[in-house]
């Protein structure tokens, strides 16, 4: 077993990308940064499935248009087999419907193809901390989008004071960690209130309450 397998401080990515080119781009990329390792690279969806339980990343960066099986298929099932990785989908599209499927099969962030390795590196650390990196007019998309079913306020008057706390943190921009030292807490004690909010709230992700519910 390798080195970069065994060091826990690094992020290990795994890529699945159709482009036998970008793949190597992005596989260059991943290698060349510090704090990150290529966990695997998948030239498609079935091929995904086939091996990605075996490398366990940390984070996934998904081609939405993969040939056969689509990106957000493949998403949809890694989920029940690697809950706690996190999956940045990759796209030259910016259709809303396609972002929304995404996100509702358990994509974490939504990059377009032709973002930086700058923008990129720090999109894996952001989603690795719980955050839900987005390229910004993709991001101005899903706001307005959620934003168009007026939220009830009964709903968001469920929440307890800590809930709320967290979730306005949270529409500030800040990632788990981040919101951890806020309240003295832990980082997985505020996964669990992000999971709580999203059931009072009736949402699907974190996406969704901060869209719908933040700084309300």
């Amino acid at each position: 077993m390798s080195p970069q397998k065994n060091n826990p401080k690094l992020r290990r990515v795994a890529i699945v990308e159709d482009d036998s080119g970008l793949r190597e781009q992005l596989e260059r990329i991943l290698k060349s940064a510090p704090g990150v390792s290529c966990a695997g690279t998948f030239g498609s969806g079935e091929k995904a499935l086939e091996g990605m339980v075996a490398v366990q990343p940390d984070v996934i960066l998904m081609d939405i248009n993969l040939p056969g099986m689509s990106g957000i298929e493949c998403v949809a099932r890694l989920r029940k087999d690697l809950p706690s990785t996190h999956v940045i989908m990759l796209t030259v599209y910016e259709d809303s419907d396609r972002i929304f499927q995404a996100l509702q099969a358990g994509a974490d962030g939504y990059l377009v193809k032709s973002s930086s390795a700058d923008v990129l590196l720090r999109a894996i650390e952001d989603v690795h901390l719980g955050g839900a990196p987005m390229s910004s007019h993709i991001a101005r998309k899903v706001v307005r989008q959620f934003r168009q079913a007026e939220p009830s306020r009964d709903e968001a008057a469920n929440l307890a004071k800590r809930e709320r706390e967290v979730l306005n943190l949270l529409a500030s921009g800040f990632v788990y960690k981040e919101i951890a030292e806020q309240l003295g807490i832990g980082t997985e004690t505020v996964k669990t209130y992000v999971k709580n909010i999203c059931k009072k709230l009736h949402v699907r992700n974190r996406l969704e309450a901060v869209a719908r519910f933040g700084h309300k």
